[in-house]
């Protein structure tokens, strides 16, 4: 019996799973993949950016806006956005001491990723819930 996927349709012709370039099994592009997973991989990295994408935003605000964010991870995690080139920070000449971060023109370019990511989630997301809300329901003796 065969079963089908779904994803018969995004094999390319182009490559028979032997070497050859842009192959998925590439190890250069592994690496380049697992360089960008771990520029946004981290606790809050995905969420600081995504708030980010209002525009600028004073430190204080962004700690807010991600409740319930502690002030050290925040703050770690920015350094390392700031760190991998994704955001920026700007020190605003007030009293206090005012700092405000934004994104680079390099985090702009993940919109496109995001917007997958966000209809991903609106396909599979809440079908998932509810699979996973059946099989608890199922399996509990009733």
């Amino acid at each position: 019996m065969k079963f089908e996927t779904g994803m018969e349709n995004n094999t390319s012709d182009l490559c028979d799973g032997g070497e050859c370039e842009g192959c998925p099994t590439d190890p250069t592009l592994l690496i380049e993949f697992k360089h960008a997973i771990h520029a946004l991989g981290g606790k809050w990295k995905l969420e600081i950016l995504f708030t980010l994408m209002n525009g600028s935003v004073r430190f204080g605000a962004l700690r807010r806006a991600l409740v319930p964010i502690t002030q050290h991870v925040l703050t770690a995690q920015l350094r390392e956005l700031e760190h991998d080139g994704l955001v920026a920070r700007k020190v605003l000449a007030e009293k206090p001491l005012q700092v405000e971060y934004e994104l680079t023109d390099s985090a702009w370019g993940l919109t496109p990723a995001f917007r997958e990511l966000l209809a991903w989630s609106k396909l599979f997301g809440p079908r998932r819930h509810a699979e996973a809300n059946r099989t608890t329901l199922e399996a509990e003796p009733g």
